[in-house]
């Protein structure tokens, strides 16, 4: 029976059920994640899990991981991306895993001026790479993560100030734009073509 109909007949409604994390989840946006020591605006990288070592090796260096939980760590990306690939198609990667080893959610970018093959579904080469780590008290909220992340990258004015930007810093203050939304064309006014 559809929800409109139950309140018709008297059966209580109850709230969404809440994820562990979720208001954290709902408010996150990818900068916020961020810093200029957790961004490379040229990776080495060509292969997809030279790639996701690459970034887990600059998590380490930046303090955001400690040393020896790379293997760890590591081998829980590679164990994921040998399941199924985190290329999600358009230029871009998002590979991840849970860790208790986290307290919150660590990101880190890696940009490909020359694409990296991930096996992605479209088959096309990966020019952004987002490798998050999640707490796994955080395990269900994730996958909102994981569609604010695609459609934020799939807006083509983010993604050309990222191409566009040449340090950490300018791709930081790129991740921070929010597009306005387009605005109707009103009656009077022509289309144009």
């Amino acid at each position: 029976m559809p929800r409109n109909q139950l309140a018709r007949v008297g059966l209580p409604r109850y709230p969404q059920p809440t994820l562990p994390g979720d208001f954290a989840f709902r408010s996150m946006h990818l900068a916020s994640l961020l810093a200029p020591d957790r961004i490379i605006p040229a990776m080495r990288a060509c292969g997809h899990m030279d790639a996701i070592e690459e970034l887990v090796d600059q998590l380490v260096l930046s303090g955001s991981l400690a040393a020896d939980l790379r293997a760890e760590i590591l081998g829980q990306l590679v164990a994921r991306e040998e399941f199924i690939s985190t290329g999600i198609g358009g230029g871009v990667a998002i590979p991840h895993a849970f860790s208790d080893h986290v307290s919150e959610v660590t990101a880190v970018l890696g940009r490909s001026p020359g694409g990296i093959d991930f096996e992605a579904l479209d088959q096309a080469p990966v020019f952004l790479v987002i490798l998050f780590l999640v707490p796994k008290k955080d395990y269900q909220s994730h996958l909102r993560m994981l569609a604010a992340i695609a459609k934020m990258f799939a807006n083509t004015t983010i993604r050309q100030h990222i191409d566009e930007a040449s340090t950490p810093d300018e791709i930081l203050t790129a991740l921070r734009i929010r597009p306005q939304r387009r605005q109707p064309s009103s009656p009077d006014t022509p289309a144009s073509s």
